[in-house]
């Protein structure tokens, strides 16, 4: 597996944590997209800070995001990774939004860095 995308996976949890949006920014690719909710998809990195910003709102700003297992499969400069994603905050039991997802991130190796072009937390359960 690849550590590399593990680590910075977990430095990314930690920046969204401790509301260190600026920093979150460099994880990802220019023309990143971010799925926020199912239906609703943010593209490049301005619009994915101001959809951190409204999640952290949304969940009191007590977001803790962790990753449990994970799969993460390489083909030159992309990585697929497949995670347990597990969200807890303060109005958990009253959020209308899953709080443990089986994930699905995109990874691409820009100038030597993996970053993260597609971020969906929902994974497949866009599909239902």
């Amino acid at each position: 597996m690849n550590e590399e995308i593990r680590a910075l996976i977990s430095q990314a949890d930690a920046a969204i944590r401790e509301e260190r949006f600026d920093d979150l920014m460099e994880f990802y690719t220019d023309d990143a997209v971010l799925v926020v909710r199912p239906g609703l998809e943010v593209r490049g990195k301005a619009a994915i800070k101001a959809a951190f910003i409204k999640i952290a709102a949304y969940f009191k700003n007590s977001i803790v995001p962790t990753q449990g297992k994970m799969i993460i499969i390489e083909a030159g400069d992309t990585a697929l990774v497949l995670s347990q994603t597990i969200l807890d905050a303060d109005n958990r039991d009253t959020s209308e939004y899953a709080m443990e997802r089986r994930a699905t991130y995109v990874y691409r190796r820009v100038g030597g860095r993996w970053l993260c072009a597609v971020d969906n937390s929902y994974g497949t359960s866009l599909l239902d």
